[in-house]
């Protein structure tokens, strides 16, 4: 199956957004792709990114996400369109997943927040497993597939093919320019992808956003840690792979034994 992720501008607002997860969207169902992930917290944008207060209201979410429905459905595609929202009353970082048809088939919020975070969202405490098609898959967010590997792990032992990763880093103000993909002076983030996929025997789809000064770009890692195929810095567009689930023989997840660790 193909599979794409979005790695669109950094939006200025939560319409900005919205227009590009159409265009984005289009673009990835003309590609053929079953299933489409955008980067963290996607609309209305990462703190900072220069939406107004009144973008994050409930009302304005929940419309963002009634249209999101409308596009997965009028584009016979599956989304894991990674949002802010309010879960009875709490304001999390969270992820929907929406099939071809438009229903939700539900959510993963991000249950390990970075410490710069704590005083924005309000963290989750579960985590689940999707299905689209032949594909089992879960979410982990940013922060969390980076320093909490165990959040992968516990996807990979629950069955999970593939392990879609929205996130962010990076800047359009300031930073370093890096040139090649998984040079061994970039940041660490390239290389954790190639582990969470490498130490559980599934696929790991990481996904960024375009930005001026990115510190990892968007690639997909097959289950052996092989990048399949990653995106250019500063380039802003899809990645459309694909994928073989039943290449995912989840090895090391499988040989995981739980009972051996004690917290």
């Amino acid at each position: 199956m193909k599979i794409a992720l979005a790695a669109p501008p950094m939006p200025g607002s939560l319409q900005e957004g919205i227009a590009l997860l159409k265009s984005m969207t289009a673009e990835a169902a003309e590609a053929k792709a079953e299933i489409l992930c955008f980067p963290e917290s996607f609309l209305p944008g990462y703190p900072g990114m220069g939406y107004q207060r009144q973008d994050q209201s409930p009302g304005a979410l929940k419309e963002a996400l009634d249209v999101a429905k409308k596009v997965a459905a009028s584009n016979a595609i599956a989304l894991v369109l990674p949002m802010d929202g309010y879960i009875k009353g709490a304001f999390m970082n969270l992820a929907y997943v929406i099939d071809a048809t438009g229903d939700i088939l539900g959510y993963q919020t991000k249950n390990q927040l970075d410490p710069s975070e704590d005083a924005y969202w309000q963290a989750g405490s579960e985590r689940n497993i999707f299905q689209v098609g032949h594909l089992n898959f879960g979410i982990s967010i940013c922060h969390e597939g980076f320093r909490y590997p165990e959040s992968v792990r516990y996807c990979a032992v629950k069955g999970a093919d593939l392990v879609f990763h929205p996130h962010f880093n990076g800047s359009n103000e300031k930073g370093i320019v890096y040139g090649q993909f998984m040079a061994p002076e970039n940041p660490y983030y390239e290389k954790a992808m190639m582990m969470r996929a490498l130490e559980n025997g599934i696929y790991f789809a990481s996904v960024n956003y375009c930005s001026a000064f990115p510190q990892s770009a968007s690639a997909v890692f097959d289950p052996e840690g092989n990048c399949t195929a990653h995106l250019p810095y500063r380039v802003s567009g899809l990645l459309v792979v694909d994928i073989h689930p039943e290449k995912a023989t989840r090895v090391y997840a499988n040989r995981f034994k739980p009972g051996n660790l004690t917290y």
